[in-house]
């Protein structure tokens, strides 16, 4: 193989489509463009996904979810990226400086990938429950605050105990339907028969 003997692979360059040169072409006279109509016009193009007035199908297909703008903020480390790491404490810049993580990083996170099985001291830098377990575990530590469970909201509507139904000292109560008749009811008053009805 010589300089001089080098060239393109067979079929992997391609000359251009040269349109309207003639009917011997293939492509004389319109163009392939066809006769009349909106997209044989000059700037007869309307957009992408216009499909004539009718719903399109980057509109008819359900969304869900979002994507992040930062998502792209925040690295992850791997138990394996800090056993590789000579420094014992570990912060964001050193990350970097290791190429770890991204330039742009603006945090950084530790997840259970991996081993860990020296000792490392974390400053600045976030780690799940179970990387936080392997840490100490492996003899090191680090500065992230525990997680508190998050209190449970109080109800904001409490039912009322219902009162019982209280009886007046000195008052008697007898069933209706007694010796008065079905409506009525007796009350005693300074020695006197009093009838009451509801």
């Amino acid at each position: 193989m010589e300089l001089n003997t080098l060239k393109p692979a067979p079929g992997s360059k391609r000359a251009r489509k040269r349109v309207c040169r003639g009917i011997g072409s293939g492509t004389g006279k319109t163009g392939g463009r066809g006769h009349k109509g909106q997209r044989a016009r000059s700037g007869g193009f309307h957009k992408v996904g216009f499909e004539g007035g009718q719903m399109p199908l980057q509109r008819r297909l359900p969304k869900r979810g979002f994507n992040s703008p930062t998502r792209e903020d925040t690295a992850e480390v791997r138990l394996s990226d800090l056993e590789r790491l000579k420094a014992e404490k570990i912060d964001l810049a050193a990350l970097k400086e290791a190429g770890v993580v991204p330039a742009f990083s603006n945090a950084a996170k530790v997840i259970v990938s991996g081993k860990l099985t020296r000792k490392v001291a974390l400053a600045g830098i976030a780690v799940s429950k179970g990387a936080r377990a392997a840490i100490e575990a492996a003899g090191g530590s680090t500065d992230a605050p525990i997680p508190q469970p998050k209190p449970k909201p109080e109800p904001k509507w409490v039912a009322a105990p219902q009162p019982e139904a209280q009886v007046r000292e000195g008052e008697s109560r007898e069933p209706a339907g007694g010796e008065h008749g079905n409506n009525g009811e007796q009350q005693r008053c300074g020695g006197e028969m009093e009838m009451t009805f509801r």
